[in-house]
């Protein structure tokens, strides 16, 4: 089978292509370029793409002794994810870029090239295991719960699926991992993992924010309307946030406060008490399925962050919507986050969410 390797510099990616060159595979690496202006090398463990990385990737690619190619998906990607990432704060809800990075980049934009090339599918280092059934493939899990990204993948359809490969879904040890590049003669064994938004490497996202949105000053107000301080925008915050608020006005009982909504049209953040994040339902848009299509109801799982817990509920969806009633409250679900279902280990689909009620 002919395999495109995404290759991200990273020491996932690297023992993901040479698993495939084990198993015998024909494995091409690529890696994307997706910052306009990359740095040289990244800070730690923030931030991807930089020169540094492309170069960790390439050299990955000679110790396994497979072509390698750096594919420039810069414009894409500030169209599709940042831009996206942009407006969406500017709306008054809180995006996963990640998940759109794989939604509109690498499983759909790098897909559609490698098969245009005459490549079976496309392999990356992330955490999930794929099972396939004759002609159908199902997404699980992976086996190691701590390291999990079956989260971010939810948003794939079962066509995308069937032309994936998952190398690492069965690793149970980050540890083991690295030993294994070790061994490997990997430089990457022991680079660290990348963490917070790949475009944002200084951590700064009010900062970013504020370069394209601007400031504008509006009022910080408690669930009565009454003002209690004032903010340079809206896009700073988000529901759940308890840090940053500045407020003048103290609460009478001395509890903390946290932002409970956004209002982007009149410029206000409302905050109160832990209680009002309360969510029993979540109204989602935008269905994704990563098998058939499904209407009705059913009992399963609901993840709703990264590495957030899946909490049980009853879902279902009918007319281009989710809805997801909990069976005990979750807290700080904000507008704009993915509600990704679960059938035990299984993912069945993704929605954004629009609306939540207590």
């Amino acid at each position: 089978m002919r395999v495109l390797a995404a290759m991200s510099g990273g020491v996932d990616s690297a023992v993901a292509a040479a698993r495939l060159v084990d198993a015998g595979h024909e494995v091409t690496g690529v890696h994307l370029a997706l910052a306009r202006n990359p740095e040289l090398f990244r800070s730690g463990s923030r931030g991807c793409c930089s020169l540094a990385d492309t170069n960790d990737a390439r050299r990955a690619a000679d110790v396994l002794g497979i072509p390698f190619y750096v594919w420039d998906f810069s414009e894409q990607f500030a169209d599709d994810v940042v831009a996206d990432f942009v407006a969406e704060y500017a709306a008054g809800r809180t995006p996963n870029p990640c998940l759109r990075c794989n939604e509109k980049i690498k499983f759909a934009a790098l897909l559609e090239r490698g098969i245009g090339l005459g490549f079976d599918a496309v392999a990356t280092g992330h955490y999930a295991r794929l099972q396939r059934h004759g002609d159908s493939v199902s997404l699980y899990r992976a086996a190691e719960q701590a390291k999990d990204q079956s989260y971010v993948l939810g948003v794939l359809s079962a066509a995308q699926l069937g032309r994936c490969e998952f190398p690492l879904g069965e690793v149970t040890a980050k540890a083991e991992l690295r030993a294994e590049a070790a061994e490997r003669g990997l430089l990457v064994a022991d680079k660290p993992d990348s963490h917070d938004i790949c475009f944002i490497p200084t951590g700064d996202t009010a900062g970013f924010l504020n370069d394209r949105l601007g400031q504008r000053t509006g009022d910080i107000v408690d669930e009565n309307g009454d003002v209690l301080g004032a903010h340079l925008g809206h896009h700073q915050f988000t529901v759940g946030q308890r840090h940053g608020l500045h407020l003048s006005v103290p609460a009478g009982d001395g509890r903390p406060r946290y932002v409970v909504g956004v209002d982007p049209v009149a410029n206000t953040v409302t905050v109160g008490p832990k209680g009002s994040l309360a969510v029993r339902t979540i109204r989602g848009i935008r269905p994704t399925w990563t098998e058939q299509p499904i209407a009705g109801s059913w009992r399963g799982l609901v993840q709703v962050r990264a590495h957030g817990e899946p909490m049980p509920a009853t879902i279902e969806a009918a007319d281009g919507t989710v809805t997801v009633v909990l069976d005990t409250p979750a807290f700080g679900i904000a507008p704009g986050q993915a509600a990704v279902c679960y059938d035990g280990e299984r993912v069945v689909g993704a929605a954004t969410i629009e609306a939540t009620n207590s």
